[in-house]
């Protein structure tokens, strides 16, 4: 079959006087369906709405065939950094979809003590996996798992009336949504600089500390890979001046096994369940950003708790001293299932495989490629990894040409221009769960691109080639996006 045809966009398959749907005539009521109701007439249209009339057949194989030009970690490497794209077992979809396609949020208790002790084993797990106290698993993502974290953190100053502490130190290094975090939750957020290896500067930091600061949010491995050895130092001087340690936990994977955040000194942390513990992540969920704290915090986390009782029946809980509401009811259910059945599998001796292997597969790809591109922090890294772009600037192929080509390998780009401590950053994290023959593979490209963009680099600029969609002016449709079909005919 030619399926250029179905490439196309609906629109251009429209053909007068074709139709893929029949709705019932409004004065069929003799044939059971009751009366149908119009709409009333100030409601109505003027004029009929401009949609494609194709037949069902073309419909489906337009739908169906443009879906196999989606890119997943399920069709192709994505060694995207800082967003740890591992492969999910699909096993745990379907345990997923049996324990979940007959619940409702609103059920009794005593119904659903199957479901609840998901939660209350999942809680507990990730409290020893953190080095916690306990774990609250309503945030449905990483974002709103700081945001959380960041109210349990005033939601205890305010119960000491500690109000004067308005402060938020981020270091430069730190995840993207860390200032915007601490922002919605009223914050005035302070940055706290970089040294040259990548971690923070102790000094800078004790600069900024004072009765003012109520928390520092901290990432650990950082993101740029590097793993923060002050940890101790910087924990005894944010204490001493009663201020919180955070944890983002979105690069917990390199430590998974092998380090915990509460044994470091952090008081609060998140944990992002579609990164580490192998639930979807991407197109906008299903995500968790369960918030775990240590032992004293523990009546700050948001309501609705679920808790046992002493005779081991699990209920939901609602406390006073909670910092709030975050989600609707007990966060994403599926999620949950997913990652309990993800760190049973495994049980403790497989995670601990989890942080080394991830951590070796980004340094094996880092030390193959580090002759051709620019490795502004050398030594060894965690999980990812950050290349400033090739080595040889001269040839004018930038990391945003490198990304484009590599799609034409068959490859998802790895994170460009972020971390902003470089100017062609180029980020990236392979995870754990990618075979050696898939990393030469990727290594193997990439010096492809780096020997062409010596030799020819015209062609790496204007690649990709093969790519239904191939080189768009990404300046153009940022300022001037067209986003209907009356658009795209100009």
């Amino acid at each position: 079959m030619n399926t250029q045809l179905y490439d196309k966009l609906i629109f251009e398959l429209s053909r007068p006087g074709c139709r893929g749907y029949a709705l019932p005539d409004e004065n069929r009521a003799d044939e059971g369906l009751g009366d149908i109701k119009t709409l009333p007439e100030q409601l109505l249209r003027e004029s009929e709405p401009e949609l494609p009339r194709v037949d069902e057949p073309t419909l489906v194989r337009h739908y169906t065939n443009s879906s196999t030009n989606n890119f997943g970690v399920d069709t192709g490497f994505y060694p995207l950094g800082s967003c740890t794209m591992k492969y999910n077992p699909k096993i745990n979809e379907e345990l997923a979809a049996g324990f979940a396609s007959e619940l409702h949020p609103l059920q009794p208790a005593d119904t659903v003590q199957g479901a609840l002790e998901v939660y209350w084993r999942l809680q507990k797990a990730l409290s020893t996996i953190g080095g916690m106290a306990e774990f609250t698993l309503n945030p449905h993502a990483g974002a709103q798992g700081e945001l959380t974290g960041l109210m349990v953190i005033k939601s205890y100053h305010n119960s000491r009336e500690d109000y004067g502490r308005t402060r938020i130190l981020v270091p430069d290094s730190a995840h993207g949504t860390n200032p915007a975090s601490a922002a919605c939750a009223g914050y005035e957020v302070v940055e706290v600089h970089s040294m040259p290896d990548g971690t923070v500067d102790v000094e800078d930091l004790k600069s900024k500390l004072d009765s003012s600061v109520a928390a520092l949010m901290m990432t650990n491995p950082n993101t740029v890979g590097m793993f923060e050895r002050n940890i101790p130092v910087i924990a005894e001087a944010v204490h001493a001046v009663g201020a919180l340690l955070y944890y983002d936990g979105a690069n917990l994977n390199p430590l998974l096994g092998v380090a915990r955040p509460g044994d470091m000194g952090f008081d609060v942390m998140h944990i992002n369940l579609h990164k580490t513990f192998a639930t979807p992540h991407g197109g906008g969920g299903p995500g968790a950003g369960p918030v775990g704290v240590r032992a004293g915090l523990e009546q700050f986390l948001p309501n609705p708790r679920v808790l046992q009782a002493p005779d081991g029946t699990l209920y939901v809980n609602e406390q006073d001293s909670a910092c709030g509401r975050v989600s609707a009811w007990l966060g994403n259910y599926t999620v949950f299932v997913k990652a309990l059945a993800y760190i049973y599998t495994l049980g403790a001796c497989g995670l601990r495989y989890v942080g080394p292997l991830a951590t070796l597969n980004a340094n094996y790809i880092m030390h193959s490629l580090c002759d051709l591109y620019e490795l502004p922090i050398p030594g060894p890294c965690k999980h990812e990894f950050v290349f400033d772009g090739l080595k040889d600037k001269s040839t004018g192929v930038t990391t945003l040409n490198i990304a484009k080509a590599l799609l034409d390998c068959g490859f998802h780009a790895p994170t460009i221009y972020f971390p902003l401590l470089f100017h062609e950053s180029l980020m990236i994290e392979p995870t754990e769960t990618e075979s050696r023959r898939t990393l030469d593979d990727f290594i193997s490209a990439m010096r492809d691109i780096a020997g062409r963009a010596a030799s020819e680099p015209d062609s790496v600029r204007t690649e990709p080639h093969h790519t239904p969609v191939r080189h768009p002016d990404d300046t153009e449709a940022a300022l001037h996006p067209r986003l209907t079909w009356s658009d795209l005919k100009c």
